[in-house]
């Protein structure tokens, strides 16, 4: 671990803070932290900055309930700058929206941004807003036993695509897998930070479980 007397805080005291969700990965803010609010930080688990404007440290969430609970705390290379990934309890900017960054500035025609969270919005979208000649659409008119019956339909075509040892057909099958398994994820009211939250408990099991082994 890089000791914090290591960073390097600028004329005024300070060192820009990136903070990621630490499920979508999306950038959330860019505040700036002095030494004592990175110490109240670390101590609480909880984002606290230092307020520019205002000339105060600044607990994230004190008065909206919009936590930033801290997973890791990471600095670049030359360490001026931190990236701070965090599990947040809601909106990080004070618009109410998710992320501070919401004005594009430029887009490639060449390239595309994906997520699954952006894919799983999408697919949300064909729920709530039916649209004709929509496969997805069709998927939830025609209601859960449908969407269970595709799921195990490209389970199986996993497991053939898998068995053959044919790689491409194995990614090209799971895609399909995986898109599936988002529309049965909305269909039952579950979020990609439900799936998070499990695999990560188990983490924390697996964790323990090669600790004790460790120690043996």
């Amino acid at each position: 671990m890089l000791n914090v007397n290591e960073l390097k805080f600028d004329e005024q005291g300070l060192i820009p803070a990136i903070v990621v969700d630490a499920i979508t990965k999306q950038v959330l803010t860019l505040a700036y932290m002095n030494r004592e609010s990175l110490q109240i930080s670390m101590e609480k688990g909880l984002t606290c900055f230092w307020s520019r404007s205002r000339q105060e440290l600044w607990l994230k969430g004190e008065t909206s309930g919009n936590y930033q609970h801290i997973v890791s705390i990471t600095a670049d290379c030359d360490g001026d700058a931190l990236v701070v990934v965090v599990e947040p309890d809601g909106p990080a900017c004070h618009t109410g929206t998710t992320s501070c960054f919401t004005k594009p500035v430029w887009e490639s025609d060449e390239r595309s941004e994906f997520s699954l969270q952006a894919l799983m919005t999408l697919i949300e979208g064909r729920k709530t807003e039916k649209k004709e000649g929509s496969y997805t659409t069709y998927l939830f008119e025609k209601g859960l036993d449908k969407i269970l019956k595709k799921v195990g339909e490209e389970s199986t075509e996993v497991i053939i695509a898998g068995k053959a040892d044919d790689k491409a057909e194995t990614v090209y099958e799971i895609a399909d897998l995986t898109y599936h398994l988002l529309v049965l994820m909305i269909q039952m009211g579950i979020s990609l930070e439900d799936i998070h939250r499990e695999l990560a408990s188990r983490h924390v099991i697996d964790h323990k479980i090669k600790q004790e082994k460790m120690t043996k």
